[in-house]
């Protein structure tokens, strides 16, 4: 099935302070698009910010944390009636290195509450207010890593895991509605959740290069969107494989360092 090319006018982006966010941002900003944007760096915001102002974008900023459902909500609200959002991208996450911490007690905690429970934060407010409309486009990023319980990371693959899972399954109950849901699964990007890592990482891919991918895929509102292709090719496998096989397999990765 073709799908029409479709540029959302007005873009919600959480996480855009810095990373994969604030290029999203970057990429998305033209003379004719009004992008929200949404973090919990302050002074980063605002650079974001400045710097898709000069390439013509009508830009809003919104500070807070997306594990704070009160505040997220309030901050889509806003954002939906200063103008009515056509695609919310729900990029705000966090990893081991980006915490600081290995994947102890309280750094598996802060993962799962961050990427799955700021994930749900972002999407379900954004989701009744699409309703209303009959129609819109929610991206959740996910990542490879959540093919497969991987060893190296447990929390961060098991949370991603669950956003994948999640976009699945919204995206067959929505579509009928009008509204799109897209799960996205990059492998390995150059961003503050990667700069921490001390291991080899293959196919690892330049922000705006991703960026720019999601961009021109997101236009045709696919139920997944995966890259690079070989990586996901050897996600698929990995998720195929027998857990006699993958799990023992999978135990030999690098681990992520603090």
């Amino acid at each position: 099935m073709f799908f029409k090319k479709v540029e959302p006018k007005s873009v919600f982006i959480t996480g855009a302070s810095s990373g994969l966010g604030a290029h999203l941002a970057a990429e998305y900003a033209n003379s004719k698009r009004v992008l929200h944007l949404a973090g919990r760096n302050k002074e980063r915001l605002n650079q974001t910010a400045a710097a898709c102002r000069k390439k013509g974008a009508k830009v809003f900023t919104y500070i807070f944390d997306t594990t704070d459902q009160k505040a997220t909500t309030k901050a889509i609200q806003q954002a939906f009636k200063r103008t009515p959002l056509d695609l919310v991208i729900a990029n705000a996450g966090v990893s081991a290195g980006v915490i600081g911490m290995p994947e102890n007690s309280e750094a598996t905690r802060k993962i799962m509450t961050t990427n799955i429970f700021g994930t749900l934060n972002t999407v379900l407010p954004a989701l009744e207010l699409m309703k209303k409309r009959h129609k819109g486009h929610i991206a959740l990023i996910a990542s490879l890593a959540g093919y497969r319980g991987m060893a190296s990371c447990p929390a961060y693959s098991a949370s991603k895991s669950a956003v994948k899972a999640l976009g699945e399954a919204l995206y067959g109950q929505q579509k009928p509605k009008g509204i799109h849901i897209t799960t996205i699964c990059p492998g390995f990007i150059e961003t503050p959740l990667t700069d921490k890592n001390r291991f080899y990482m293959p196919f690892l891919m330049k922000a705006d290069k991703a960026a720019r991918i999601i961009h021109k895929r997101l236009n045709r509102a696919p139920a997944l969107i995966g890259f690079p292709a070989i990586m996901i090719f050897a996600a698929w496998i990995g998720s195929c494989l027998p857990s006699w096989i993958a799990l023992p397999l999978f135990a030999l990765f690098p681990k992520k360092e603090k």
